[in-house]
């Protein structure tokens, strides 16, 4: 079995080295977001807008949705933010955040962390997005003709490690999707069942050929 993950500081520049195509890769917006978070908290970069449009023709409710998303990643950058100078040489230290500001920040550091591993596990076909915009775990068998880098990566990802991910993993998306309903006042508890079909939908469409995904009558198909 593998010894668990540490946020080391080689862990952080595998995560930077991946934030610089944040642009052009087709990560899920959990993941994207996350790395660039990550990046800015890092590096000191400036992080442009995350672009979430995945879909062509997008509903209201999704706009809305993606757009208090966008708005909670600039939110979420103030968290991770350190003491700066400001223009006259003084000490500026940056104000107080909230606990659900706190959490949502270490949620999107979460999700950053194992994006790798939950990619070779969709690839597997061990887990899958399904539609209340979390992870399905199946069945932990080697596809016969997985590549060999898949094979080895099963080969030493144990089965504690393994739900640790997934469950890591889920619990930091339910923060962020309760976070969105946080901090847009035209949603209530009440929306958050067609909140979680929007980011199931964006994950989903974002999932790679030969993944898992739930489709809207709930069957389960292979991209």
């Amino acid at each position: 079995m593998r010894v668990s993950k540490t946020r080391s500081t080689r862990d952080v520049q595998r995560l930077q080295r991946r934030s610089l195509s944040i642009v052009h890769c087709p990560l899920s917006i959990l993941a994207r977001l996350s790395f660039a978070v990550l990046l800015l908290a890092t590096t000191g970069c400036t992080l442009a807008k995350v672009d979430v449009n995945v879909v062509s023709e997008r509903t209201s409710l999704e706009n809305q949705v993606l757009g208090t998303y966008n708005a909670l990643s600039e939110d979420v950058l103030l968290v991770a933010s350190v003491r700066g100078v400001s223009p006259t040489g003084k000490v500026e230290t940056p104000p107080k955040h909230s606990p659900e500001q706190q959490e949502a920040a270490q949620a999107l550091e979460n999700i950053a962390f194992h994006a790798d591993d939950v990619e070779a596990l969709k690839r597997l076909g061990w887990v899958g997005e399904n539609l209340e915009g979390t992870l399905t775990s199946f069945s932990r068998e080697v596809p016969e003709k997985a590549p060999a880098d898949l094979k080895a990566f099963a080969g030493r990802f144990g089965e504690g490690e393994f739900r640790q991910v997934v469950n890591e993993v889920n619990r930091s998306r339910e923060i962020l999707m309760l976070r969105v309903v946080q901090t847009n006042e035209n949603f209530t508890a009440k929306d958050l069942p067609a909140i979680r079909k929007v980011f199931a939908r964006v994950n989903r469409q974002n999932s790679a050929p030969g993944t898992k995904v739930q489709e809207d009558d709930g069957k389960w198909v292979t991209r």
